[in-house]
Order: structure tokens, then sequence, then C-alpha cells
């Protein structure tokens, strides 16, 4: 049983069904459900909206995007890390005489790792021929799709931010209105390519050509062998206890470790009334806390110092908990990667599979790089790395990223509880200790957790609250030393989308701050 109260304003009913499927666009959840109609599982109807995904919301993702999951896949919870890698040409001398990273053009491209996590999955875990999953994607890219109202209104605010690339001006320029017709053939024959080869023709045949044709072209150092030594890898999901549950994430070079953390201090501080000035205020300093370590310590595995068993060390946690008080802390600004241009999926089926699967360019369309002939958008990902050559996350050859994008995964005594994401780059480990802080702290259900108004803390240790937030928390914070504004804009917030188990079926969520919804059957 769930508490079907809806307390926040909402257009939305949570939805419960034996099969589920909860996506940012309704076309992909309906490509899900077309796969698990086909016979096809929880997996089958992740990637088949992941594939369709990245032709109807290219605003945040695409072919040339990273992608992560977290499954139950009946025995146990299972990660994959199918982010890429810098090319092997980047040494610290190419980037000499910069502050910062470059976030446009073919320095800021890595490996794109979506497509290696689709052939991946599909493979270990798919009842469907990969060939299937591109049905709908293809149908889309290559008829047209309907623009949706969301993925229009940040199409036309991009408009003029890649002017400088031609190739992007050709695939996805005008822009187009909400309703309007939108046909990308050359994508589809991109993903016709692929689906034949099973992901092939993407890593080493005629799609890797075309990559790397461009980067030479454009005087980027990506090369044939750094496509091909790409590998998405299975990952052992690292775990933190909270309240009954353990939230699962995957390890960095992910930011969900930072989730962890927080959630740890959590533990060891007294419990609070829902939506109270004093929880809220709880949650923003562990917030703090785990943000600047995420910001000081992540980074891809090989290269981290301090090990994630010592992050979420007990005894370790329960001192850092001690440095929070009923004043606000004063802490530096966190030095972060910040993107909000994600897309997440959550899938759950009647053999109790379940799902939790993000992919991502990392800002808006990525690099501006677009592939001629192909419709690939190259993912900006190098863009989170840093040039301090101190630093755990300087840029380096064959090195992964610090990653914003974390799929979530939540089980209660040993068995699963809950599939779900909030994407939007530096709020995503901060909406998975909303989330599970609602639902497992207070009960709420998943499109309850989701309507409520959130908070966010900017990379600065500001504050930004929600409207619906009532004003006297507002000022009450403030009056405890927190900077506080009320943030309009939906993007601050990100997107959540929520799958919780039931005794029989699910029940899920899907955020109305996005176009997108969740269905079943």
């Amino acid at each position: 049983m769930y508490d079907p109260n809806l307390p926040y304003a909402s257009a939305r009913a949570p939805v419960a069904a034996a099969n589920l499927v909860a996506t940012s666009q309704p076309l992909a959840v309906q490509a899900g459900l077309r796969a698990m109609h086909k016979g096809g599982n929880a997996m089958d109807a992740a990637l088949a909206a992941a594939i369709t995904l990245a032709v109807v919301e290219p605003n945040n993702n695409g072919l040339g995007s990273d992608a992560f999951c977290l499954l139950w896949d009946g025995t146990a919870v299972v990660g994959l890390n199918a982010s890429g890698r810098a090319p092997a040409g980047w040494t610290t001398d190419r980037f000499s005489g910069l502050s910062t990273m470059p976030e446009l053009g073919w320095d800021s491209v890595t490996v794109p790792g979506a497509v290696s996590s689709w052939v991946a999955l599909s493979d270990r875990y798919g009842r469907l021929a990969f060939a299937d999953l591109f049905e709908s994607a293809i149908d889309y890219a290559e008829g047209g799709f309907l623009v949706g109202p969301e993925t229009a209104f940040y199409w036309q605010l991009l408009e003029s931010h890649y002017a400088e690339f031609d190739a992007f001006g050709e695939h996805f320029l005008p822009a187009p209105k909400a309703g309007e017709l939108f046909k990308r053939p050359d994508m589809a024959r991109s993903l016709r390519l692929i689906a034949e080869s099973k992901g092939t023709a993407f890593y080493q045949g005629e799609l890797a050509e075309a990559i790397v044709a461009a980067s030479d072209a454009q005087g980027g150092c990506l090369t044939l062998q750094d496509l091909a030594d790409h590998s998405a890898d299975w990952v052992t999901p690292i775990s933190q206890r909270y309240k009954h549950i353990e939230l699962h994430e995957i390890p960095p070079n992910g930011q969900g470790l930072a989730a962890q953390i927080a959630l740890g201090l959590l533990q060891h501080l007294p419990d609070q009334a829902l939506d109270s000035v004093a929880e809220v205020h709880q949650q923003i300093e562990v917030m703090k806390i785990a943000t600047a370590t995420a910001a000081k310590r992540f980074a891809d595995p090989a290269a981290m110092t301090v090990s994630v068993e010592a992050l979420l060390d007990e005894a370790s946690l329960r001192r850092a908990a001690a440095a929070v008080t009923e004043r606000a802390m004063t802490l530096p600004p966190a030095v972060l990667p910040v993107g909000h241009d994600t897309v997440y999926l959550a899938t759950a089926d009647a053999s109790g599979m379940m799902v939790s699967f993000i992919q991502s360019n990392f800002r808006a369309f990525g690099s501006g790089i677009v592939i001629p002939g192909t419709g690939i958008a190259m993912q900006n990902r190098g863009s989170g790395f840093v040039l301090d050559a101190d630093h755990v996350n300087s840029v380096g050859p064959n090195k992964r990223p610090f990653h914003t994008i974390i799929p979530g995964f939540v089980t209660a005594q040993g068995l699963p509880e809950m599939a779900f994401g909030v994407m939007g780059g530096h709020m995503q480990h901060q909406g998975h200790v909303q989330m599970i802080s609602r639902v497992f702290g207070h009960g709420q259900n998943p499109q309850a957790a989701s309507d409520a108004p959130r908070w966010h803390v900017f990379e600065d240790f500001s504050v930004g609250l929600e409207p619906g937030f009532d004003p006297e928390v507002a000022k009450q914070l403030s009056a405890l030393g927190h900077k506080v504004r009320f943030d309009k804009r939906t993007s601050t917030f990100g997107g959540a989308q929520l799958i919780q188990r039931l005794a029989h079926g699910y029940v899920g969520g899907s955020d109305h701050r996005k176009e997108g919804l969740v269905a079943g059957f």
C-alpha cells in the first residue's frame, strides 16, 4: 500500500501497475511500453525509451552522450559505468595557457559511452533482439516527431549558442516550435548502422571513421584507437544506510557518493518535521559538506586519493555531523562543473526487474560538434575536468572526468524498493537526498515527493528555494545565516522520475517540471 495523498500543487496522480515506464518525454515512454508489449522486459523498455529520447529530446541527450545504469537483476543491484574517457592526446600541455576546460568544441569532447551502454545492457539482460529496440527511434528520426513544449523552449533558447558550428546549424536549426514536425534523416541512418552492427559501427566502423575525420578536420585529437579502446564497465554499486533502507549509487567518477555522504550525516542528526525550517536547514548543511567533499575528492577512481570506504566511514560521518549546528556554516565555494541537461528514466516489470538509467550530453546539445551526415551530436563531458595539475580531477589521457549524472536505486532488507533519479546537473545528488527523505523518511508517495517544492544549494553555498515554500521558511533560514532567494526557474530544481515497489506491482511518479509521464499496464 502507499499513501495516495498529494499535499502539494499537482496536476498529476501516482500511477500503479504491474509494469511501468517513467521518463521526461511521452513518446519515449510509449516506446518503452511498446517494447514490453512485444515481450520485452524492463531492460528492453529502458533501452527502447533511451534510444528514442536520443532522437526526440536532443537538447539533453543523443548518440554522442554518456550513460550510467543501476538495475535489480532478480538477486542483486548491478551497476554499469558507460562514461567515456579522455582522448590519449589530452595531456596537460594541450590545455596550457587556459584557466578552465573548454565548454565547446573538440577539446570538450570525451569518447561517447551511451551506445556502448545499450549494447552491454541488451546483451546481458534484454529479451528482444537489439535491432528491435530502435524501431520507435528510427520512425521518429525518419518520419519526424512533434516537438514537445519544454524541448522547444530550450531548443529556441540555445539557437544562437552554437552559431560558430556550421554542422550544428545544418542539423538542428532553425529551432522548431512546440508541436512542429521535426525530421532527422541523417540520424535515422546512423541508428540503422548501430542497430545492424550492435554498436560496432559507432566505435570501429563507418561512424567511427566519420567522427575521427571531423575531429581531424577541426583540430581535435580524438583517434580511431580512442574509440576502439572504449569499454562500458560493470561496477559494484556503493551503498549507504538511511533509516530502514539502503541507497545504492554508481561509484565515482559520478557524484552519487555525495548523496550517500549527506544521508550518512543525516543518520546522526535528529529527525525533524516535514518541510519545517529545522529539516530544511539540516538538509542544506549536510549538502554543503557533501558538495565540498565532492569538489575536492571525486574523480576517476584510479586517481582518487581517499577511498569511498573512508568517505562513508561511520565514525567519520558522525564527527562531521557534529559540525551541523543551529547556524549556517561558512564554506569556500565549491569548484564543480555544472550543467542541467540530462534525461533520466525508470522502468519496472511484472517479473521483478527494475531499471534506473541516465544519459546526457552534459550542457544542452553538448559541445556544438555535430558529425556531418550522421546526426551525431558530441557531448562535452570533458569540461568536467579541472586544469589544476594537483587536483584528483585534473585532465589527463584516457581518464574519466567527474560526472554529474547519477541513477539512484533503493533496497530494503535486501529486496528492491525504488528505482529513481532527479536529472539536472548539480541538482542531482541534492534531489536524491530530498526524494529519499520524503519517500522513506516521511512516507510520501513518489508523485507527492516529486511535486514538493525543492531547495537547491548552489556552488557558492547560497540557497535557492522553489516557489511553493512558505515565505516564512525563507525568512527563518535567512535568520539562521543562509543566503536565501526564491528561484522560479524549473531547470534549477531538476526533473524526477520514481518507481516504487508495492506488494503487487509498482507505483510511480513523474515530474511536472518536465513534459513526460509515468504509464503502465
